[in-house]
């Protein structure tokens, strides 16, 4: 069988650290740079030939720099006789515009995927896609990982009362019902109507949680603008408290300051997406590891084994 390497670019060196801890192995050597004018400098200081390649990158803020920074690596480690290169996406850029929202507008998840293939990778692992069918949109295997072993481990350390489970909007539904069922808890729906790009009014709540402990579940934060207003508008319906769970802690624009000045009491988050200073300083926020649910499935790519029984 191949060796296992895995190399990273700058978006998430700590997260891509840890994974190797899981498995057992060194991060591969790699010098991922800039020249003076900007561009991107990747030189590989090791023998790749043949080898099962991992390449663990982020395309998290700068989106473009990473993106960019994941190809050249990809480019690279192919031209450098890879047997295998598979991309490593923790968190997957652009998820959000996954179809044609307006006229004339682009599918560029489309775009990225067909860049990441152009670039060399064999395979995609990534974890809660904004939209699952993105899956399709790669001519290659895609392995979509899930962060929920990991949050729902920690929520039942928590003395949650009554618990329920609450969708900020419609399209989280299937997402909340799911933790809902593995909690053995209630479920509710915030419904919203978008008004505009990273603007959210909340209508009104289906489903009742006075006097209840919620968590509020979503794949990820950027402006905090939906989750917030959603739990305003659950202590206005008698929450006892709110807590929110999300994968991807996107945290752009004011999403920090609007999470302290939030009835949120916690925001759990993965760290697929490296926290900013201001992120780390605000007490609200709780980071767990999503390492091992990467490495095992590394593992179980590169033993030819299961990687759905991960969920089982």
């Amino acid at each position: 069988m191949p060796p296992v390497r895995i190399f990273a670019g700058n978006s998430n060196p700590e997260l891509a650290r840890e994974i190797c801890a899981y498995i057992g192995t060194e991060l591969g050597n790699a010098r991922v740079g800039r020249f003076s004018d900007g561009e991107i400098r990747v030189e590989i200081d090791e023998s790749v030939r043949g080898a099962d390649v991992y390449v663990i990158q982020s395309t998290c803020a700068p989106v473009n720099d990473n993106l960019m920074e994941l190809l050249i690596m990809l480019d690279a480690l192919k031209r450098a006789s890879a047997g295998s290169i598979s991309a490593v996406m923790p968190y997957f850029g652009y998820g959000r515009q996954d179809r044609k929202a307006a006229p004339r507008a682009p599918i560029s998840a489309r775009l990225v995927t067909d860049l990441v293939t152009a670039a060399g990778a064999n395979r995609i692992i990534t974890m809660e896609l904004h939209a699952g069918q993105i899956q399709g949109f790669f001519n290659g295997p895609v392995d979509h990982l899930y962060c929920s072993p990991v949050i729902l481990r920690y929520l039942q350390t928590l003395d949650l009362h009554n618990p329920v489970i609450v969708s900020p909007d419609a399209g989280g539904v299937e997402r909340a019902r799911a933790y809902a069922r593995k909690m053995q808890s209630a479920l509710a729906i915030v419904d919203k109507r978008r008004e505009g790009p990273n603007v959210a009014e909340v209508m009104h709540l289906i489903g009742d949680v006075k006097g209840c402990d919620v968590v509020l579940i979503d794949d990820m934060i950027d402006t905090a603008g939906t989750l917030t207003q959603a739990a305003q508008a659950l202590k206005a319906h008698g929450a006892r408290r709110v807590l929110a769970a999300t994968t991807h802690p996107v945290l752009s624009g004011p999403a920090i300051g609007r999470i302290e000045a939030s009835p949120i009491e916690q925001v759990v988050v993965s760290n697929t997406i490296p926290l900013s200073s201001a992120g780390r300083a605000c007490p609200k926020i709780k980071v767990l590891s999503a390492a091992d649910v990467f490495g095992e499935a590394i593992k179980r790519i590169h033993d030819l084994n299961s990687v759905s029984s991960l969920f089982h």
